[in-house]
C-alpha cells in the first residue's frame, strides 16, 4: 500500500509542484489537495491520510491552528513547509509545538526547479515520519517502558563514574520538543555549563533559543563567538555554523561551516571538541533525530571516559541518531524522554 499523503497550501502552483514531486516516488500517492486551515481538518478525516504537508499562512485558518486540531481529533504525521525567516522560524515552532514532526524550507527556486535533492529530502522525511507513526501505532506508550541499559556502566547504580563538568546534549528531527522537556527540569543553578546542538538553519535557532529562554530556568542563548561557558547557562549552536569548544579560555568557538560537513551545526563536530577539551567530565546526551550525526563524537568522548546517553526508541519522532549510538554499543544507558531530565538531576 502507499503512504496517502494529504497537500496543504493555498498556492496552486506549489500544490501541484508538491502532487507531482511527491506521486514520483512508487511508494507515494497525493490523496487530496486542500486550501486552507479548515479544509485540511475536514480532509484529514474523511481521506485518513499517512501523512499531510502543512504550510502555516493561509486564508480562512492558518496552518498552526489546523495541525492542533487535527492532532486533537486524530493525530497524522504533519510536514511543514516554513520560509527561512525569523517569523518562519517562530511560526515553525508555534506548530511543532501543536504535534508537526518536522519542517522542511519553502525555497520558490528549489521547488520550481527539477531539484533532485529536494525531491530526495521530501521522499525521505516522507517515509521517516509515516514509519514512525506505524511503529507508534502497533508498539505499547513509551511511558509503560522501562528505561533499558545498552552497556552497564560501572558506576554506582542511579551516580556517574565521574563528577559533571559539562552537558552536551545533540538532537534533530523531533528535538525542538524533546530538548524543553530536558531543560525544563534543570534549575536555574545547574553546577555546570550547557551546549546544545539541534540541526536546524539559519533564523531557526535565534528563534529557538528565545523560546527556550522563556521555558526554562536556566538562561538559554544562542551562541556567538567568544561567549564564555558558565554553570546554568546553556549555549544553541547556531544554524548554518560549527561550535566548538576552547576550554582554557573557558568559551566557545563560533566557526564558518565547512561545505564538506553535511550538518550545519554538527552534534560529532560539537562533541569532539568537549572530548578534546573536557576529558572524562562530560555528559553527553543523544536525542532524537535522523541519520547518525553525533555517533563518532561521542565515541570520543566515551575513550576518554565520559559517559554517553541516548534515548529510547519508543520516546522518538526519529529513531535514528540514539539508534546508531546505542547499536555501536557507546551509549551507557538508553531512556525515556520522560526520564532524561530526574536523571540529569540526580548528578546536580
Amino acid at each position: 500500500m502507499p503512504i496517502k499523503v494529504l497537500v496543504v497550501d493555498d498556492s496552486n502552483f506549489f500544490q501541484q509542484r508538491l502532487k507531482e514531486i511527491i506521486n514520483e516516488h512508487p511508494e507515494m500517492q497525493v490523496v487530496g489537495i486542500a486550501a486552507n486551515g479548515r479544509e485540511a481538518i475536514e480532509k484529514a478525516e474523511s481521506l485518513r491520510p499517512d501523512v499531510i504537508t502543512m504550510d502555516f499562512e493561509m486564508p480562512v485558518m492558518d496552518g498552526v491552528t489546523a495541525v492542533r486540531a487535527i492532532m486533537a481529533k486524530r493525530p497524522v504525521p504533519i510536514l511543514m513547509f516554513s520560509s527561512l525567516t525569523y517569523e518562519g522560524a517562530r511560526i515553525t515552532l508555534d506548530a511543532l509545538e501543536a504535534g508537526a514532526v518536522d519542517f522542511m524550507s519553502k525555497n520558490f527556486a528549489e521547488i520550481s526547479s527539477d531539484s533532485a535533492t529536494l525531491k530526495h529530502k521530501l521522499h525521505k522525511q516522507i517515509k521517516t515520519i509515516a514509519r514512525k507513526a506505524s511503529s507508534s501505532a502497533s508498539a505499547p506508550a513509551a511511558a509503560s517502558r522501562p528505561a533499558r541499559s545498552a552497556s552497564p556502566s560501572k558506576a554506582e547504580p542511579g551516580r556517574l563514574k565521574n563528577r559533571i563538568s559539562l552537558l552536551v546534549i545533540g538532537a534533530s528531527t523531533g528535538g525542538p520538543v524533546a530538548l524543553p522537556e530536558v531543560l525544563k527540569t534543570l534549575p536555574a543553578n545547574t553546577p555546570f555549563p550547557i551546549v546544545l546542538v539541534q540541526h536546524m538553519p539559519e533564523n531557526f535557532t535565534k528563534a529557538f533559543a528565545e523560546r527556550l529562554n522563556k521555558q526554562c530556568r536556566v538562561k538559554v542563548k544562542e551562541a556567538v563567538d567568544g561567549d564564555f561557558l558558565q554553570p546554568g547557562v546553556a549555549l544553541l549552536a547556531p544554524g548554518g555554523k560549527q561550535l566548538m569548544l576552547d576550554k582554557r579560555a573557558g568559551r566557545v568557538k563560533v566557526l564558518d561551516a565547512d561545505a564538506r560537513v553535511n550538518y550545519k551545526p554538527s552534534v560529532d563536530i560539537t562533541f569532539g571538541s568537549a572530548a578534546n577539551g573536557y576529558g572524562d567530565r562530560v555528559l553527553a546526551v543523544i536525542l532524537t533525530g535522523m541519520g547518525s550525526d553525533g555517533c563518532e563524537g561521542a565515541r570520543m568522548l566515551k575513550n576518554k571516559g565520559s559517559t554517553v546517553w541516548s534515548q529510547d526508541k519508543e520516546s522518538c519522532i526519529v529513531y535514528g541518531m540514539p539508534m546508531a549510538v546505542a547499536r555501536a554499543n557507546i551509549t551507557d544507558e538508553v531512556l525515556s524522554l520522560k526520564d532524561i531530565g530526574p536523571r540529569i538531576l540526580q548528578e546536580i
